[in-house]
């Protein structure tokens, strides 16, 4: 998966083969961004702002993904990728305990397994499609009024956005399934809950073949205390799932940069991968 450049990367080191599939932004904003998020503490003494409904004040900028593997140098009108990890990186892949980690059916593990092997033929991800929920991680920008919610994502496959009604309605009958869903929301205190269904099965949960039926169902969870929110999300899916899986929960600070409009992903790797390897991709 690749973006277009307007400067010359060159690729060095022994990563080089595998950072075809990572894209890499000239500014490195997203890693310094989400270097930001992980280095801000929550400050509990910070009061919750509300909004005129009194629900808490969603609204802002609150997340970047991590957009590259390895760190980023500078050498005149030439950006090098180079073999040394950004600590923000190496934090999101490390491996998830047994608790945070999806439970499949003992009869679909070898397809787990094959799937993780192929990754880089197989991944819909890989070839610029939608990332799904809840692949596609936090919302990056929130937008918050009366009867709605949006969700806004920079990401690396493109741009996207989720309207999620908080009016009561229920879900819709006559929508198609979709890359993300049909979402609604509702509050349980002060805790915004959307609850998404109606998805297509062209999107992996995560990376190393976490594949999905259009049984699936998520669950997110928004709870704003002073400057943080923290995220969480549950994923069901009987057809595949042996039980709901609960994800780590992620702690989300805002941000003071606007929220860019990512470039077009456009797949010109796939006929240059010499073997299977592949590295995560986490958002």
């Amino acid at each position: 998966m690749n973006r277009a450049f307007a400067k010359s990367i060159i690729m060095v080191g022994s990563v080089a083969a595998s950072l075809c599939m990572v894209p890499v932004v000239a500014s490195a904003q997203g890693s310094s961004s989400a270097a930001q998020v992980a280095s801000k503490k929550p400050d509990a003494a910070t009061k919750t702002p509300r909004t005129t409904d009194k629900h808490p004040d969603l609204n802002g900028i609150w997340y970047r993904p991590l957009l590259f593997l390895g760190a980023a140098e500078q050498e005149g009108d030439t950006l090098k990728v180079v073999n040394r990890p950004d600590p923000a990186f190496a934090a999101a892949i490390a491996p998830l305990p047994p608790m945070y980690s999806p439970s499949y059916k003992p009869e679909l593990e070898a397809k787990v397994k094959e799937y993780n092997e192929q990754q880089v033929k197989l991944d819909p991800g890989f070839f610029c499609r939608p990332p799904g929920v809840p692949r596609i991680g936090p919302p990056h920008q929130i937008v918050q009024t009366p009867g709605q919610v949006v969700f806004l994502y920079s990401d690396l496959a493109g741009n996207f956005w989720r309207i999620i009604p908080t009016d009561g309605r229920p879900h819709r009958t006559d929508a198609d399934p979709s890359y993300l869903g049909d979402a609604i929301g509702h509050w349980e205190g002060d805790t915004l809950v959307v609850d998404t269904n109606n998805f297509n099965d062209d999107t992996w949960l995560g990376d190393n073949g976490l594949f999905h039926s259009d049984a699936l169902h998520v669950i997110e969870r928004l709870t704003r205390k002073g400057d943080t929110i923290t995220y969480e999300v549950t994923v069901e899916d009987p057809k595949v799932l042996t039980k709901p899986w609960t994800m780590k929960p992620r702690t989300l600070t805002p941000l003071k940069e606007p929220l860019d409009e990512a470039p077009p992903c456009v797949e010109k790797d796939a006929p240059n991968m010499v073997n299977l390897e592949h590295h995560p991709n986490p958002r």
